[in-house]
């Protein structure tokens, strides 16, 4: 029995000096530190940017001078290029934009009120301020400024064209779609003024005036710098 005990003591010592020994060969654990997060800039709209537009108008030319007013529904295509800059900060978009287009909007009188009258706009350019909030890429924003263009009027005896400057007011959308791409929704109001015809030029017994208001839904695609 005294053996017994001395043997179990014995190796119960062995293994106690062995331990250290054994835990000193185990594999360490390994800690590794997270990913580092990848950094991903925030969208901005700042900068200078170019682009085309084209679209399609419809308004209305009021005359008044020589017998019953009457009015000539207009309407057609136009298209051009813009030239804009855009400033954000924080959600806010602050921009001035300005653009050129031919355009080809025109009508002829009723059958009852000079039927050869004809009224056309030719060209028309606008140069406004544009505020937008910016939902990421998304831009809804209201614009509104100047807007110049010029005009046409003509009856049988003869016609008149005249440049004139007016105001215009409108909405939109815009979307960057793919790196400094993006593609534009727009609806503007635009109101060109008068213009006369004199009754020298027209032949008629009085001067005759005629006044231009337009609405215009246009797409447009720009490239920011």
């Amino acid at each position: 029995m005294q053996r017994f005990i001395l043997t179990a003591c014995a190796g119960l010592l062995a293994a106690a000096v062995a331990s250290p020994s054994l835990a000193a060969d185990l594999p360490r654990p390994v800690y590794k530190a997270p990913a580092a997060p990848i950094y991903v800039a925030p969208f901005s709209w700042t900068g200078f940017y170019v682009g085309i537009n084209g679209g399609y108008g419809w308004g209305r030319s009021s005359w008044t001078g020589n017998g019953p007013d009457f009015n000539i529904n207009t309407k057609g295509w136009l298209a051009g290029g813009t030239l804009g800059y855009n400033l954000q900060t924080g959600s806010w978009v602050w921009g001035l934009e300005t653009d050129i287009d031919w355009a080809n909007a025109k009508g002829n009188g009723d059958s009852t009120n000079c039927p050869t009258c004809e009224f056309q706009n030719t060209w028309l350019g606008t140069a406004r301020a544009r505020v937008g909030y910016a939902f990421d890429r998304w831009l809804p924003y209201i614009t509104g400024g100047a807007a110049y263009g010029g005009l046409k009027m003509s009856d049988p005896a003869g016609s008149v064209t005249k440049t004139n400057l007016g105001w215009t007011l409108g909405a939109g959308v815009e979307y960057a779609f793919v790196g400094a791409w993006s593609a534009k929704l727009e609806y503007l109001y635009v109101d060109l003024g008068s213009m006369t015809c004199a009754a020298a030029t027209c032949v008629l017994p009085v001067d005759e005036k005629a006044n231009f208001k337009e609405n215009i839904i246009r797409l447009g695609l720009n490239y920011r710098f």
